[in-house]
């Protein structure tokens, strides 16, 4: 078994430390890749604005999600865990005692690597694992890595690899840290790991985030989904502002509606119980069970008082799981939009998509149609809402011509 470690403050976690991650998985075809934030790196202090270590761990979680090897790349807390200076020797002991028969690979940076030697016990670290270094900036190539090779193979029997990044990304997290303090810096980092630097104000970053801009609002929306949802809310997006532009509805309320109609979708029943009760939600004996329902009405809620949306986005949001009778035009543009965005592939939705632009109400009340036979079929409770915007629409006199 082949097992990474890929440690470091991530302070923050960016896209070159996404590339030097990924590049290293398949150069060295890696079973397992530990992601292992350090609690106090032994080789410098860490920076007064550095945040709470739960922070950075839930930015190397994000980073980790965002690799999308579930099975493969894992945070560790290990050195979070563990009181006093991260040393890498004690580190490498405890996982060999981990798996015992597994081998090594410790992945560096250039700067790392060229003073390796100095480390505390250097020898058990180079003992205990092979080492693979990755060039952090243009000019790192064979003339900067060579000689320090050749001097730990020759001292220390050390097994090195050394690896290019295709997707090089030339910035420090030093660096980075003065651009957020600016406002500046978001094309270096995951949108998620961005969005959630921007919600929990970290590195000096003081926006409003009933004030922001699309990116930013973007990039906070995805930080509270996993990376695997993310493609389906930019398709919503794409379609809910098609559908809007093509049935006059107003496309900035449909575009808002559709970047955070999923913003709730992982949390737990105890916590969107917790949202709904605190905004005063009424819900009924199905909803409060149901965290499919939920995150609905606990998402309106983070919509309309975490980022000032209007009522009218409140709304589309409230109701684009169930539906309910007398939808307005923006409500139906978001329910069919989540429907149909490019992403989806299931039987009916190429004559959803095609009813959704040249009749809004027939694609709605097939939507229903459709949403009430699945749960039928699968023995799940119906919500009375979606009962009764399918009866609204049969009593105006849409019908399925199919």
């Amino acid at each position: 078994m082949k097992i990474g470690i890929y440690g470091g403050t991530f302070n923050p976690p960016h896209l070159g430390h996404l590339a030097a991650a990924r590049t290293a998985i398949d150069a060295l075809k890696l079973d397992k890749l530990l992601l292992m934030p350090a609690a106090i790196p032994p080789h410098k202090m860490l920076p007064e604005n550095t945040p709470e270590q739960e922070h950075r761990l839930a930015m190397a979680e994000k980073m980790a999600d965002a690799l999308a090897m579930p099975n493969v790349v894992e945070v560790s807390h290990l050195e979070l865990d563990r009181e006093g200076k991260s040393y890498t020797s004690e580190t490498l002991e405890i996982l060999h005692q981990m798996y015992p028969d597994a081998q090594f690979w410790l992945l560096m940076g250039t700067d790392m690597f060229l003073t390796l030697h100095q480390w505390h016990d250097s020898r058990t670290v180079i003992r205990l694992s092979n080492i693979c270094v990755f060039g952090r900036t243009r000019k790192d190539g064979e003339d900067v890595f060579a000689a320090q090779r050749d001097f730990l193979t020759k001292e220390y029997q050390a097994n090195i690899v050394t690896i290019a990044l295709p997707d090089l990304v030339d910035i420090s997290s030093t660096r980075l840290r003065e651009l957020l303090v600016r406002g500046k810096g978001r094309e270096y980092l995951l949108p998620s790991i961005y969005g959630y630097i921007l919600m929990n104000h970290l590195y000096g970053t003081d926006v409003t985030l009933k004030r922001l801009e699309l990116p930013e609002l973007r990039a906070c929306s995805y930080s509270m989904i996993y990376h695997k949802r993310v493609a389906h809310v930019m398709g919503v997006e794409e379609e809910a502002v098609r559908l809007a532009k093509f049935w006059g509805a107003d496309p900035e309320l449909a575009r808002h509606a559709a970047i955070l109609h999923d913003c709730t979708k992982y949390l737990s029943l105890e916590e969107h119980l917790t949202i709904c009760d605190k905004y005063r939600v009424e819900l009924d004996d199905l909803e409060r069970q149901a965290v499919k329902l939920l995150h609905s009405k606990s998402g309106a809620c983070v919509a309309k008082y975490i980022f000032g949306e209007p009522d009218e986005v409140y709304e589309a949001i409230f109701w684009h799981t169930t539906g309910k009778r007398d939808m307005n035009l923006l409500d139906k543009i978001i329910y069919i939009a989540d429907y149909i965005e490019p992403n989806r592939s299931f039987d009916g939705v190429d004559e959803m998509r095609k009813l959704a632009y040249t009749d809004l109400e027939q694609a709605l009340l097939l939507g229903l149609e459709m949403t009430i036979e699945d749960m039928e079929e699968r023995g799940v409770p119906i919500h009375s809402n979606t009962l009764g915007a399918r009866e609204c629409l049969i009593e105006r006199g849409t019908t399925l011509k199919r």
